[in-house]
Parts: structure tokens; C-alpha cells; sequence
């Protein structure tokens, strides 16, 4: 038996930090989106996408399960196709998709401002706590940061359970009807958009190895998620929908629509908890993969062997999350003065594309040849390609992510062979 095991996290909070993971921010905004989009037919899209995204999620499942390191998708590639591979992975996670940090916590200020009261300043107040927090938790390790994240999981589960039971009374049958309003081609946007609501398996992968029985929890810990984010998203989907009927398209904050109509005037303060709580949870499990990726690149060779501290089971990586942090907050000063996102949202998910499509082609090779995993990695490969092929010419980000990766290598290289041929004294 292990004697480390107790220092690693256990299947309750392995499947909080995978929820907070994959729930998102979405939660939020994507209702009133679906709904613009396909009517009740946005129903049936998150229904089919939670369907869709069985394949990715086990594919990670099955990878974090063989090779639970705090490289993540990185460990996958360096197995599956070397070094090379897996710095350029390393790069686009540690250096690439902390962007999407910043957006997350201005939008969700945002959100609270709209309801609390409150102006610009206000935003990037609360903005920033939004980010300072999570980091303040992961500090004291990944396995807090599951016990922390447990508590704001239920808490986030109690509120959605209160606002969407006070509403569902006020339900309109005839809300559902038609129920293509916009035919085939409305609910293929809504999957489109619900896409990144079901997205952060790649980030959970990185704590895999502070799971104390990986074999066994991974795959639990995966199924509940995403069970719960599924049941979660119809649940909202539907209630929005037959509440709000046609008003649903033209909600900025349909959560805070169903709380008012259920509960009255005065509960807007619920809706604030709640995006709270949403990007709270995000940040915690990214947070956490962030720091152990990390001390990963520094135990690889990849970043200064300085930052390796912590990447052991139970250990507190708090060199690599300080650099984290450092480029967040980089990247916040850049995002707090551009006054449109959407450029740097299109940075963050070309980015998070690319390491999906990483991960999948990874897997094909390392997982058993016509197991399970395999299929499912092997319809995963179909389901990223599609996601690629919406990056499009965004592509040009990871692209020259990848880019330095690879130059940064060679000249590390020289250097070494440089040190090599050089006779001491």
C-alpha cells in the first residue's frame, strides 16, 4: 500500500475540481444564447452535446487513469510523440490559455455589477479578487483546493436547485411549441455554442496525479461530472426556456429572470453567488493544473529546474503557480484596456483546441489499439477536427505559441551540447 495515499485527493473532491472544470461560466450567459438560437430546440441541442461529449471525456478519462502525472495532456504527448510534442503543449497551456483568466473573472464582474450596482472601477475590483482568491487557496495545495471546491460545488448545486425550483411552477407548456422554430440548422448553433460549456476536460488532466487512487476515482469522478454538468445545463435549459418563453432570446442574465420570477424582486443577490461561485470553481481547478504544469515543465526541462518544487503527489507547487500568476496578471493589464473580447476569446479557445487536438491524437497512440478508449479517442479525433476547423485562421496563435516551444528547445539543446564539448578547466 502507498503511504502517500492519504496526502492525494479523494473521488468527492477529484469530482467537484472536474465539475468546476466543465460547468463554467457558461452557466450564466448560454441559456439566453441556446434559446435565441433554436427556440425549444435548444433543449434537445444540450441534451445531444452532453451525448457528444461522452467520447472526449473518457478518452481523458482513460489517459489520466494510465498515466496520472502533473504533465497532463504534456505527459500524454511527450509518450505518445517525445519532447517536442510535449513543451509545445506546455506552452500552449502555461503560456496560452491563462488569457481566457481575466476574461472570465471581467465578465463575471460584469455580470455582478449588473445586479449589485456599480461602475467600470467596480468591475475591475471585483475582477481581480475574482482572480486573487482562487490563487490565495491553491497555495495551500491542490488537495484544499478540492476541499474548498467541494463546499462551493454544494453550495452552487444548493442555489441552482432553490432558483430553479421557485421558477418551474411559473412553466408554460405552450413555451415549448413549436419546437423547431428555426428547424435543424438552430439547434446546430446551439451546439455550437454550448460547445465550451462542456469543455476543461484537458485542465482536470493535470491534477490526475493527486488523485490517491487514480485507477479507480478518474473514471467515477469523470462519469459524475459529467452527469451533474449535464443534468445541470438541460435542467436550466429547459426551465429558461418554458418559463421565458420567446423573452428568453432577449435575457442579459436569464438566471436572474427565473429568480425574480420565482422568489420576486430583492434575489438578485442569489445570481451574484452564483456567478461568484461559477468562476470561483473554474479558477480553482485551472489554478491547481496550472501550478502542478508548472512544476512539471521544471522537472522536464522545460521551464528552470527551480520550479520543479511540488510536483510530487501532495506537494504544494507554489513556484509554478507564482509564474502562473505572473502571466495572468499580464494578461489582465492587457484585457482590463481592450474594450472588445472577443479577439482574445477567439486566443484562449483556439488555444484550448489545439491541446484537445493533442490529447486525442495522443491517445490513439498510447491506449490500447481497438479498446474502448481507443474508439472513444478515435471519435474524439472527429470531434476536435471539427472544433479546429471552426478556429480557423485563430490557429495562427497556437501556431506561434508553438513556434517559440520548438526555438526555445533547439537553443536550450545547443546550449547543453555547447556545455558538453567545452573541457573544464
Amino acid at each position: 500500500m502507498n503511504t502517500n495515499d492519504h496526502r492525494g485527493i479523494g473521488l468527492a473532491q477529484g469530482t467537484a475540481l472536474y465539475i468546476a472544470a466543465v460547468l463554467g461560466t457558461g452557466i450564466l450567459l448560454l441559456p439566453a444564447l441556446a434559446a435565441r438560437a433554436a427556440g425549444p430546440g435548444s433543449i434537445i441541442a444540450v441534451a445531444a452535446l452532453a451525448v457528444i461529449s461522452v467520447p472526449l471525456a473518457a478518452t481523458f478519462a482513460a489517459l489520466s487513469k494510465r498515466h496520472p502525472d502533473a504533465g497532463g495532456v504534456a505527459t500524454f504527448a511527450r509518450r505518445a510523440f517525445g519532447p517536442t510534442a510535449a513543451r509545445v503543449v506546455s506552452y500552449w497551456f502555461y503560456f496560452g490559455t491563462p488569457i481566457g483568466a481575466p476574461i472570465a473573472a471581467i465578465m463575471t464582474a460584469q455580470y455582478v455589477v449588473a445586479i449589485v450596482g456599480g461602475g467600470r472601477g467596480t468591475v475591475i475590483v471585483i475582477a481581480a479578487a475574482l482572480i486573487v482568491v482562487p490563487i490565495a487557496v491553491t497555495m495551500f495545495g491542490v488537495r484544499f483546493a478540492g476541499w474548498v471546491q467541494l463546499v462551493l460545488s454544494a453550495a452552487l448545486m444548493a442555489i441552482l436547485v432553490l432558483a430553479l425550483a421557485a421558477a418551474a411552477p411559473h412553466v408554460q407548456p405552450q413555451n415549448f411549441t413549436p419546437l423547431l422554430p428555426h428547424g435543424a440548422a438552430g439547434v446546430g448553433v446551439a451546439i455550437s455554442l454550448y460547445v465550451w460549456a462542456f469543455a476543461g476536460w484537458e485542465a482536470v488532466a493535470g491534477i490526475a496525479g493527486e488523485f490517491s487512487r487514480p485507477h479507480r476515482d478518474i473514471p467515477r469522478a469523470t462519469a459524475l461530472a459529467l452527469l451533474i454538468v449535464a443534468v445541470a445545463y438541460v435542467a436550466i435549459q429547459t426551465v429558461v426556456v418554458g418559463v421565458l418563453g420567446t423573452h428568453a432570446d432577449g435575457s442579459q442574465a436569464p438566471l436572474l429572470d427565473l429568480v425574480t420570477i420565482g422568489l420576486g424582486q430583492g434575489w438578485g443577490m442569489v445570481v451574484a453567488c452564483v456567478a461568484v461561485i461559477v468562476v470561483v470553481g473554474v479558477f480553482n481547478a485551472y489554478f491547481a493544473a496550472f501550478s502542478k504544469l508548472g512544476a512539471a515543465m521544471g522537472r522536464d526541462g522545460d521551464l528552470p529546474a527551480w520550479f520543479g518544487h511540488g510536483v510530487e503527489r501532495g506537494g504544494i507547487a507554489r513556484r509554478g503557480l507564482l509564474l502562473s500568476a505572473g502571466v495572468m496578471a499580464v494578461y489582465f493589464a492587457i484585457v482590463v484596456w481592450i474594450p472588445d473580447l472577443q479577439p482574445v476569446i477567439l486566443v484562449h479557445t483556439s488555444m484550448a483546441a489545439s491541446i484537445y487536438a493533442m490529447g486525442v491524437a495522443s491517445a490513439l497512440v498510447l491506449l490500447p489499439r481497438w479498446s474502448l478508449g481507443w474508439w472513444m479517442s478515435a471519435l474524439s479525433c472527429l470531434l476536435v477536427l471539427g472544433l479546429l476547423l471552426l478556429a480557423g485562421a485563430n490557429l495562427v496563435y497556437p501556431a506561434i505559441a508553438a513556434a517559440v516551444a520548438i526555438i526555445v528547445g533547439a537553443v536550450a539543446k545547443a546550449k547543453t551540447r555547447a556545455s558538453v564539448r567545452t573541457p573544464v578547466g
